[in-house]
């Protein structure tokens, strides 16, 4: 029996064994995408179309089997965390421009992968009952505004442009600050300002559902500082393509247009907020064959 018993242990290791080589070879080729079913997406929370595109995508991914975790990050950790393969797609890349600093410095260990949305311009907005027309009428009226442009994150693109080049080519140092907060804390200023028709002055972006819902405009920039309209961009850890060649696919055929786009952020950031999911469910609803014209 002893010995007997020494043979079955024996055996059992020498099938664990086999067991375990073979689970690692699986592991092995699912490096070319065939085996690997789960997805990281990183997100910057209150930008607006990045949160709309990212749990749009959740959903598409999760009804073609896949497990996807959603990582809220800021801009910089994000791209650094993408750097190092923590974080396998972002879906709100703004190149060439607004994101430049960040592809300067991480691009070499990623990868472009698409645009889905083409023309998406910064902008200086103001409620459309100012009597501000452009970025040169700010000159002289900083007491007006408390001398303050509010901002979003300190990390991001747009605060960083609006700092360093709006600013400047106005000659608005030192009258104004562009103040740093959260994109949600923007909003909630913007529209406590508007409600009682008092002056602001804001960073904001196109596309926005803040154009939809509040009572503003865009300064006018006649020298151009805020940059030309960057294409919002699906950026890949490096290798993402060919470890994920089915879902790169599919990322190469996602666009998205103003409508299409516009009723899923109200959606999102109004009748559903909070909760995402119940938002995609119904925007996917009115547009059923939006994923399927994209996963088939």
């Amino acid at each position: 029996m002893r010995f007997t018993f020494k043979r079955v242990a024996a055996v059992a290791a020498a099938l664990s064994l086999s067991l375990s080589a073979a689970a690692c070879g699986g592991e092995d080729a699912g490096s070319d995408g065939a085996g690997d079913k789960e997805i990281t997406i990183g997100m910057v929370a209150g930008w607006a179309e990045g949160e709309a595109a990212t749990y749009l995508w959740e959903r598409m991914l999760e009804d073609k089997g896949y497990k996807v975790e959603v990582k809220t990050l800021d801009t910089g950790p994000l791209y650094a965390g993408m750097s190092k393969g923590d974080v396998d797609v972002f879906l709100d890349s703004w190149l060439p421009g607004t994101h430049e600093d960040y592809w300067k410095q991480y691009g070499d260990k990623l990868e472009k992968i698409g645009i889905w949305y083409d023309k998406a311009p910064l902008t200086i907005a103001v409620p459309d009952y100012s009597p501000l027309k452009s970025l040169e009428d700010l000159k002289g009226k900083g007491g007006t505004y408390g001398g303050k442009i509010i901002g979003i994150e300190k990390s991001s693109g747009l605060y960083r442009i609006s700092k360093e080049k709006m600013l400047p080519a106005y000659g608005l140092e030192g009258e104004y600050e562009v103040t740093t907060s959260s994109t949600a804390a923007m909003l909630a200023e913007l529209k406590k300002a508007t409600d009682a028709r008092k002056d602001i002055v804001v960073t904001l972006w196109r596309p926005h559902w803040a154009y939809a819902k509040f009572p503003i405009r865009d300064l006018e920039d006649p020298k151009g500082a805020m940059g030309q309209p960057d294409g919002v961009n699906i950026v890949g850890r490096k290798g993402f393509s060919g470890d994920q060649a089915e879902v790169a696919g599919w990322l190469k055929k996602f666009t998205m247009n103003d409508q299409q786009l516009g009723t899923l952020e109200d959606l999102m950031e109004n009748k559903y907020k909070g909760k995402p999911q119940q938002a995609v469910n119904e925007w996917m609803q009115a547009n059923p064959d939006f994923a399927k014209a994209i996963t088939g």
